[in-house]
């Protein structure tokens, strides 16, 4: 069966992450929803076979999505990359503009392509991009938008100077949820840097993986050590420690947004 590979974009702040649960509304919920509703249009009557589902006089095809990796709740993407399969023929555009049609509006597919049957949205996946937006100033504005406001100065050269230690293949398990069951905890990050324009401070992250929570933890520790006025070494000490109770805390996730999921070695001249 033909695979396709999509890019959607989304604002996370009314979902419980992208990851199908129980009882929740999620990202891939309702992208599995609209690709079902789309090709079962697409296919008329269907076939009777394990996928499709009789609903009155129509069947119903049940489209399944495979994610690049999961957002957590709240967390934003303009990259994320899924993939499927369909044995109805796609066409870009077209299919671009009824499946933007059927999502909601805080939800939409970027592009859509078919790929090779060895593609998988995950496995093939090299290395991730993640931004973190903080607006620095007194007051907050309505136009601020999904970012986090910190009113006390921030001092970009310090912030970068310990984001240094961050960087190539670790052990980040300081920097990983304690909650979460996964066991993994080595990491390769190929940049971890932060720029300003005007009151905007833009935290850029990439990695060939990322833990549950990890950059959110990484910002949490960046402003405790702005907040305390803390060496930037201290980032190295924490990352040493390999105990989460060394960092800071996990920062919401409003300024978080998937930039890119690249199938590529990471270029590392990239700046």
């Amino acid at each position: 069966m033909p695979k396709y590979s999509m890019i959607v974009e989304y604002i996370g702040t009314n979902y419980s992450g992208s990851q199908v649960q129980p009882d929740a509304v999620t990202i891939q919920s309702e992208l599995n929803k609209a690709l079902s509703t789309l090709i079962s249009k697409s296919d008329g009557l269907g076939d009777n076979d394990e996928n499709s589902v009789l609903q009155g006089r129509h069947y119903f095809k049940t489209v399944k999505t495979i994610f690049s990796g999961r957002t957590d709740a709240g967390v934003h993407s303009k990259g994320q990359v899924v993939h499927f399969e369909s044995d109805i023929p796609i066409v870009a555009s077209r299919f671009i503009n009824s499946m933007n049609g059927l999502l909601p509006d805080d939800i939409s597919v970027k592009s859509v392509k078919q790929v090779e049957d060895t593609f998988h949205a995950q496995l093939s996946a090299k290395y991730r991009v993640y931004q973190y937006k903080i607006v620095n100033r007194q007051q907050r504005s309505a136009w601020d938008g999904h970012s986090l406001l910190i009113r006390e100065p921030l001092d970009l050269e310090r912030m970068n100077r310990a984001l240094e230690f961050l960087i190539g293949e670790h052990d980040f398990t300081s920097f990983k949820s304690s909650s979460t069951p996964n066991p993994a905890k080595y990491c390769v990050v190929y940049k971890a840097h932060c720029t300003r324009d005007d009151e905007v401070i833009t935290f850029e992250i990439a990695a060939n993986r990322f833990l549950y929570n990890m950059v959110r933890c990484i910002v949490g520790t960046l402003l405790m050590i702005e907040h305390k006025k803390l060496e930037p070494e201290f980032m190295k000490e924490v990352l040493e420690a390999k105990d989460r109770t060394k960092a800071g805390p996990t920062i919401s996730p409003d300024g978080l947004t998937l930039m890119e999921v690249g199938y590529e070695p990471y270029d590392l001249t990239h700046k």
